[in-house]
């Protein structure tokens, strides 16, 4: 089998490997005499992966013959060169240093390598471990996704290097940025809205800049109303009610006006139309999360309790909206429809929303 075994090559193994090979080494090598020694045993060489390793070896000007050896393969012997790899190269064969460098250094080139010398015959070995750190890369990690509020998802986020890197999550929402776990994988049970937006993943080890790449949830939630006043306009001149929901998907918005002789409400707009349907001189713009309807020349039959819809997959909401005239009296707060009213125009919208897939 040999000294060594197939597969595995310790220490031992290696130094005896190196020692007998000083006794091979061809005549041509620089001869010394005396007994050598180590001023001190070498460190561990630490580079980063695609830098140059540079192996020292202290000699004095009793050595006689030097090599340098990796696991069971003989890279220099004195000045000549045994190693096939092109990347490594003699840097100093003096008196006092015997040295190679290993350029673009990869993980592969990790392990012992063992500076043997010899002095009147008695053989000497000093070892060195070489490490190669690996610089932090996010190899996998969660698409954007986008869910419904109430949902829990788990974000994954795969990284690699050496030392292996530590994996963070922060949250960079308009609120700011907000650390939320450490390590590969972050669960979010019961979703909110408020946990939407950017998930940032930092991987870092300390051997170079931190890999980053993010990902993007969106939330899906029903429509709440959060602006929606009543306003008041002189007869001949132009008014405006305003209504603004925050939702996801962003909202479609109908509005309705009370009949009075009915007592129910009549559809005047619906997103998916270009014009007003039933009034003359009325406008309606939507711009995102806000509608509003226009009188350009408001009429005694203008005045009353209008309902502002908004509607999405999500769910459905409503506020009511009083236009009135100069000198009237409204308690704004009260601007709401009777319960009967309300299931039936909630009926109405639903049935009406549905009718469109």
């Amino acid at each position: 089998m040999g000294i060594c075994g197939y597969f595995v090559v310790s220490w031992k193994c290696l130094v005896v490997i190196a020692l007998r090979l000083l006794f091979l080494v061809p005549a041509g090598v620089p001869a010394r005499s005396g007994e050598s020694s180590f001023s001190k045993p070498m460190d561990n060489v630490t580079v980063r992966q695609g830098d140059n390793a540079i192996l020292r070896c202290t000699l004095d000007n009793r050595v006689t013959r030097v090599a340098w050896l990796n696991r069971s393969t003989i890279l220099f012997a004195g000045v000549d060169k045994w190693s096939t790899d092109p990347r490594v190269v003699l840097l100093n064969n003096t008196l006092t240093e015997y040295s190679i460098k290993i350029k673009d250094v990869d993980v592969y080139d990790e392990g012992p390598y063992v500076c043997t010398i010899l002095t009147n015959n008695k053989p000497k070995a000093s070892r060195v471990h070489l490490i190669v750190q690996v610089p932090p890369k996010i190899v996998n990690i969660s698409s954007d996704i986008t869910v419904n509020e109430g949902s829990t998802i788990t974000l994954m986020c795969l990284a690699i290097g050496r030392p292996e890197p530590t994996v963070m999550w922060k949250h960079l929402s308009m609120r700011g940025q907000r650390f939320v776990n450490e390590g590969e994988y972050l669960e979010i049970t019961e979703i909110s809205k408020d946990q939407s937006g950017v998930y940032e993943c930092s991987s870092s080890n300390d051997v170079s800049a931190p890999d980053i790449r993010t990902v993007r949830v969106t939330v899906n939630y029903p429509p709440y109303i959060f602006h929606a006043r009543s306003r008041g306009a002189p007869l001949g001149q132009k008014g405006v009610l305003e209504c603004e929901a925050s939702a996801v998907p962003v909202a479609d918005f109908e509005w309705y006006k009370e009949d009075r002789s009915s007592d129910r409400q009549r559809l005047i707009y619906s997103s998916n139309e270009k014009l007003s349907n039933g009034l003359n001189g009325v406008k309606i713009e939507n711009k995102g999360r806000q509608s509003m309807l226009i009188f350009f020349n408001v009429s005694e039959e203008d005045y009353g309790n209008y309902t502002c819809v908004a509607m999405n997959m999500m769910g459905i909401t409503n506020a009511s909206i009083i236009l009135y005239g100069p000198g009237a009296v409204h308690d704004v707060n009260s601007a709401a429809l009777s319960p009967h009213n309300l299931l039936s125009l909630l009926l109405t919208i639903i049935l009406q929303y549905f009718l469109k897939f």
